[in-house]
């Protein structure tokens, strides 16, 4: 029977031990929801002989990208959601198994699949007027995670939830004052991510990034693109204090974590240098211009302020990062803009490619 089938590829003999029993409406509402290939890929994925390490990254965005390459490179299994048909093709063409989700609505069967992993990183950020999409489904997130096989969780949060620190140095014990709806947003889900690990009876990461840059994500990139700067990074323009992080480094962070068990603490994923950004941008325009003498640039944009108050903008902080290198071992290979920003440029052979 086709039941039967399903029932077989859903949770191979090695791993049934431990699930209870799994009513047939289950397996019925699997026949609806999955195709043979995700069910192949799903039978592949958890019978894989290396497989006693398997991430499932709720956000395939730009870090859990990279992330995915990385530890199927060390014999990981890695699964994965995004939001487009598009994007879970191109994703799935690199190995991994990718399954098109909506965090609002979240499907039982992807929510099972996902309790087969080891390892769960949360990289879907909360919504105005919403809050963290998956936690608005809490029980079902219970329910349907107890009695797996999850044994680590890393929620990647902001630096933002310090809020306005007058410029002071900031480590992971410095109280949380978020001023902006999203940054409360962002404590929010710290605490609800925090509670469902627990639950699941283990200790969670927490990661606090910085502003993320890499590869296709820079000044470098902005500058090249001729793109126009958004609001939001109008207003960031006389901080003096940004605390930035590259693509890499965040990586390299999770890695080491995803390695060792979780001690329940927060960690700030940052590098060595918040630099103001217009600080940032002048230095990438002055790599470009050495590499490509003869490449015009547009001039600096030039920015009208209403009043005084935009020029002293709020959640000014240096955010330290030692409890990282310290305790999980980081050693940035971008301790400062300057050698993250080179490093994409050297990936360019000309200006072109970005456009």
């Amino acid at each position: 029977m086709e039941i039967d089938r399903i029932r077989n590829l859903a949770i191979p003999p090695h791993l049934r031990h431990g699930f209870g029993h799994v009513p047939t409406s289950f397996y019925l509402s699997m026949t609806r929801t999955l195709s043979s290939s995700s069910l192949t890929a799903m039978h592949t994925s958890l019978s894989d002989p290396r497989s006693e390490n398997r991430m499932f990254i709720l956000g395939m965005g730009f870090v859990g990208q990279l992330l995915a390459q990385k530890l199927q490179n060390q014999g990981w299994v890695v699964s994965g959601t995004c939001t487009s048909h598009v994007k879970k093709k191109k994703l799935e063409e690199k190995g991994f198994h990718i399954y098109q989700f909506d965090a609002n609505e979240p499907e039982l069967g992807i929510l099972d699949r996902l309790k087969h992993h080891t390892h769960l990183l949360v990289s879907i950020p909360p919504m105005v007027g919403i809050g963290d999409p998956m936690l608005q489904h809490e029980e079902l997130l219970r329910s349907s995670l107890v009695n797996g096989d999850l044994q680590w969780l890393c929620y990647l949060s902001s630096t933002s939830i310090y809020g306005d620190c007058g410029g002071e140095l900031v480590d992971e014990d410095y109280p949380t004052n978020p001023t902006s709806e999203l940054a409360k947003l962002r404590l929010a889900s710290e605490e609800g991510w925090s509670n469902l690990a627990h639950y699941l009876g283990f200790s969670p990461y927490i990661f606090r990034l910085g502003g993320i840059y890499g590869p296709g994500r820079s000044a470098i990139d902005t500058i090249i693109n001729e793109g126009p700067l958004s609001e939001r990074q109008k207003m960031r323009k006389y901080r003096k204090y940004t605390s930035r992080v590259h693509v890499e480094d965040i990586c390299q962070a999770l890695t080491a974590a995803a390695y060792a068990p979780s001690s329940g603490k927060v960690y700030n994923i940052v590098d060595d240098d918040p630099a103001p950004r217009e600080q940032v941008f002048e230095y990438a325009r002055k790599l470009v211009e050495k590499k490509w003498p003869s490449f015009i640039l547009p001039q600096p944009e030039e920015m009208e302020w209403s009043n005084e108050k935009s020029r002293n903008p709020r959640d000014e902080k240096r955010v330290c990062n030692d409890r990282m290198k310290k305790e999980l071992g980081v050693r940035l290979l971008y301790p400062h803009y300057r050698s993250g920003l080179q490093n994409i440029l050297d990936q360019l052979d000309t200006p072109l490619s970005k456009l």
